[in-house]
């Protein structure tokens, strides 16, 4: 838990109940996202019409007179949208732990990230979303590929052992760590709720919305003191956001301007793999050696990366405005 949302007064003796509390809130927010949004998604579409206006049904568009029954082309039924972004993040400075079975019990505080969001790879994100018809509800699936990487040259806070070797309490990150950043991605997975905040056929349409899924980094890490480096793509926990925006439509296209705040425990196997390339092959092994319940050789790395995020883009839709005037 960073030092932003809690207290310098919980101290590692209740570093357990924190991280226990960080998954079962994480499950909880899953759970309650996929029961709304499922419901949602399968309620009947048509009891959605009556919400149009008399005046748009009129207009000429694809719900007219005579045709009320929110069958497929009116504007009851559901319209999609699929798009990506680019952007900017902030990342909170965050408390890292290590821990093995060789004596490491390392506490890392007081240092910050940084994204570097226009330096290859570039900050994007990929989304689908799914409207219902006129209603204001909708659902999205999001992918964000943002950066976090260690301010190397930041004086930080240790304490706790390395390799059985006591740390001294003050000393620089890069004095340490070789490595120790997500730079191929803090990479962020989630299925959204939407409330738009505006009628469906508004030409200029506010939003909001929150959603929960999965982390996925890019794991670089390495210590100087053993030498090895984890660098692969990992599964890394549960994940959650929150996000408001506006969404200016033109035909069939709209771009849109939004914030985002996402939060992401992350609890990363040290798995000391140094070539790690591809995102399947690298998930697959490390689901591997959990099945088989191997102990990665260099112990868990846990964080909590709290990030606000502000990003524009492009969406591009099955029906123009239009069809719904």
């Amino acid at each position: 838990m960073t030092d932003v949302l809690m207290p310098r007064i919980w101290g590692r003796p209740l570093a357990g109940l924190t991280r226990l509390l960080h998954e079962r809130t994480g499950a909880a927010i899953g759970l309650v996202a996929i029961v709304t949004f499922a419901a949602i998604s399968i309620a009947p579409e048509a009891v959605y019409l009556s919400d149009v206006p008399q005046s748009a049904q009129d207009a000429g568009g694809t719900v007219g007179r005579g045709n009320k029954t929110g069958s497929r082309g009116t504007s009851a039924s559901p319209e999609w949208a699929f798009g990506g972004y680019g952007g900017i993040a902030h990342t909170h400075p965050s408390v890292v732990t290590i821990k093995d079975s060789n004596n490491t019990d390392l506490t890392v505080k007081d240092f910050g990230w940084i994204g570097r969001p226009f330096k290859a790879p570039i900050y994007y994100g990929l989304r689908a979303q799914r409207w219902l018809g006129s209603s204001p509800f909708g659902t999205m699936v999001d992918f964000t590929h943002a950066k976090a990487i260690a301010k190397i040259n930041d004086v930080a806070s240790f304490s706790g052992t390395l390799n059985g070797k006591p740390m001294k309490p003050k000393a620089r990150i890069g004095d340490v760590f070789r490595h120790l950043e997500f730079s191929h991605g803090h990479n962020i997975l989630t299925y959204n709720g939407l409330l738009r905040l505006a009628p469906a056929w508004a030409r200029f349409r506010p939003y909001m919305g929150a959603g929960a899924g999965l982390s996925l980094p890019h794991t670089e890490v390495g210590l100087h003191s053993v030498g090895k480096r984890t660098y692969e793509y990992q599964f890394a926990g549960l994940a959650a956001q929150a996000l408001a925006g506006v969404e200016i439509r033109i035909g069939r296209t709209s771009v849109f301007f939004e914030y985002k705040f996402t939060y992401a425990p992350y609890d990363v196997p040290l798995s000391h793999e140094p070539y790690g390339w591809l995102f399947v092959t690298d998930v697959w092994r490390q689901f591997s050696s959990w099945w088989k319940g191997t102990k990665p050789p260099g112990g868990r790395l846990r964080t909590t990366l709290i990030t606000h995020h502000g990003v524009a883009g492009i969406l591009v839709k099955n029906r123009s405005l239009a069809a719904v005037q």
